[in-house]
């Protein structure tokens, strides 16, 4: 039996688990006390199936039945909506046509979302099609599917060293040596950190703070049914939250990887703009905090072998997409692991591939 260590205990190397467990004896490693505690568990957790490039596209596509039906299914209707100002009109019909949006009349679109400013909104476009993603139900779907095949979960265990000795992985984690065949870099915004250790060459993957403000109900209103709105050109973004209300300034500002918080001044910048756009002012937050979303440099996850280091295998660059992807992305590592013919089309599965770096 092959034994597989998978490094990262978010979305991703969860996920790349479930996949791998009925293949081979798996380890997944995170070094945090919980599963998904960075990018994953700071996610705006939607499901926008024409949200990314082409190739997340094809992701998205390949994940939705997953999404909607197993384990009784992830997604709950929400809806989208984009909001642009008059002199921003260029920008929106592009992004509504990217984004699959239909343009809808400024009373329609006040009629979803009851604080629109008549005064500044010229255009909005919106889908219905765009869902709530029960984020820690679908991490507890793919653990509960990996420990079933018998993979090791294993928190507080931060990788210190890795080795490859004698045709094996010798990966040091938490104090402990755990061998392996095969080693999966799913480390998030440590994953080009993890590489080096491992004798491979960072692919530049950079993680970028996106910082986020809960608020209170506008007006107190009834926020439970109102679309996600997006600002073009992603300057902001506001989604309901358990009666309240998520507000982000959709930054994105290269960091070096770390437990993000959220900037103060990028969070005021960002609600100005929200503001601009809405009735109600903001007048406290609830709560804020920021998470990381790593790119790669053409913005399209990092899936498959590295072209250098045999049995090193690249599930990173999730960017803001890890979760809609993870179905799809997660069967593909798997499917190249074990040699099995990809499901994704010849030309997806080589623009995720690692090698389009060398």
């Amino acid at each position: 039996m092959t034994d597989i260590i998978i490094i990262g205990g978010g979305v991703a190397g969860v996920s790349a688990a479930a996949r791998l467990a009925p293949h081979g004896a798996v380890t997944v490693l995170e070094t945090e006390e919980s599963l998904a505690y960075h990018a994953s568990g700071r996610s705006a957790a939607m499901f926008i199936r024409d949200y990314g490039n082409a190739t997340i596209k094809a992701l998205n596509a390949a994940s939705a039945d997953h999404h909607h039906h197993a384990d009784g299914g992830v997604l709950s209707e929400r809806g989208m909506m984009l909001l642009a100002r008059a002199d921003q009109a260029e920008v929106f019909h592009a992004e509504a046509a990217d984004l699959g949006l239909s343009e809808i009349s400024l009373d329609e679109a006040a009629a979803l979302w009851p604080i629109l400013n008549p005064d500044t909104v010229a255009h909005a476009a919106y889908r219905p099609d765009a869902y709530d993603l029960d984020t820690d139900l679908l991490i507890q779907n793919f653990a509960r599917a990996a420990r079933k095949h018998g993979a090791q979960i294993l928190t507080r265990a931060p990788v210190t060293a890795i080795a490859h000795t004698g045709g094996r992985w010798q990966v040091t984690a938490g104090g402990h040596d755990h061998t392996a065949d095969i080693v999966v870099n799913a480390a998030g915004a440590w994953a080009d950190d993890i590489a080096v250790m491992a004798g491979a060459a960072p692919l530049g993957i950079t993680p970028y703070r996106r910082s986020m403000a809960r608020i209170p109900a506008p007006g107190g209103l009834d926020t439970s049914h109102w679309p996600f709105v997006d600002g073009v050109a992603e300057s902001w973004y506001a989604k309901p939250d358990a009666g309240a209300l998520i507000v982000s300034p959709s930054e994105e500002d290269p960091v070096d990887p770390h437990d993000a918080w959220a900037d103060d001044m990028v969070l005021a910048e960002g609600l100005a703009r929200y503001e601009e756009m809405v009735t109600h002012p903001v007048t406290r937050m609830l709560a804020n905090w920021a998470g990381l979303r790593s790119f790669a440099p053409d913005r399209a996850l990092v899936i498959g072998p590295d072209s250098h280091v045999p049995g090193f295998h690249w599930l990173a660059g999730q960017g803001g997409y890890g979760f809609q992807t993870a179905p799809a992305a997660s069967q593909l590592a798997a499917d190249l692991i074990t040699g099995t013919a990809p499901e994704l089309d010849a030309a997806t599965v080589a623009a995720l591939s690692p090698a389009r770096f060398s």
